[in-house]
């Protein structure tokens, strides 16, 4: 009886988050409030506060719904298995790519994002340390390959997230399209041939 109640509980919640993520693209993350999240749903806005016991918590759940696709696609290729290179390569593409589909393409999500940073919340530093460890993790495997020379992983992880953080981070991602710099691929490049073993060809 429990199970099933906590299974009820949890299709709700993921149900109002599912309509919040619609009404913030359609009309905007400032301007949906949780009577208009309830009424699509058709319920009191008390009932919705059952679930999230603030207008802030449904936001941070939407996000965290968004970023965790990104984190289940990265870690898919994690552990994948086969030459850490190309995984890397794909890895690094990947997280830039759905970055930029979520919320440099949809300037509704992109303000929901950008409120997130600057206020700093919890749900964008847990995904940034996520997004950290499986990069690591990816980097840890190249290693013991012998494709990578990295004697501090985790350093090199951190050293790889802020070398793509251009083309990771929704707001620089918009705002360094048309500015000067490498692109995505020679970023990449440079990474990799800053993880190849001392005097190995480069990739």
């Amino acid at each position: 009886m429990t199970m099933i109640v906590e299974n009820t509980e949890a299709d709700t919640r993921g149900r109002i988050l599912v309509v919040a993520e619609k009404l913030f693209r359609e009309i905007g993350y400032q301007k949906t409030t949780v009577a208009d999240i309830a009424k699509v749903l058709k319920m009191s806005p008390a009932n919705v506060y059952r679930f999230f016991d603030s207008k802030s918590a449904i936001h941070q759940g939407v996000a965290r719904r968004l970023m965790g696709e990104v984190e289940e696609a990265a870690q898919a290729i994690v552990g994948r298995g086969g030459p850490a290179t190309p995984r890397l390569r794909e890895l690094l593409l990947t997280i830039h790519q759905m970055n930029s589909e979520r919320y440099v393409g949809d300037s509704k999500l992109h303000e929901m994002v950008a409120i997130a940073m600057e206020e700093n919340w919890n749900v964008c530093v847990a995904h940034m340390e996520d997004i950290t460890s499986t990069i690591g993790e990816l980097i840890g495997q190249g290693v013991a390959s012998g494709e990578f020379e990295a004697p501090d992983v985790p350093l090199a992880a951190l050293c790889t997230c802020t070398a793509m953080m251009r083309f990771f981070h929704p707001q620089m991602i918009a705002q360094c399209a048309d500015k000067p710099g490498p692109n995505l691929d020679q970023m990449i490049d440079f990474i990799l041939a800053g993880l190849a073993p001392r005097g190995a060809a480069r990739q």
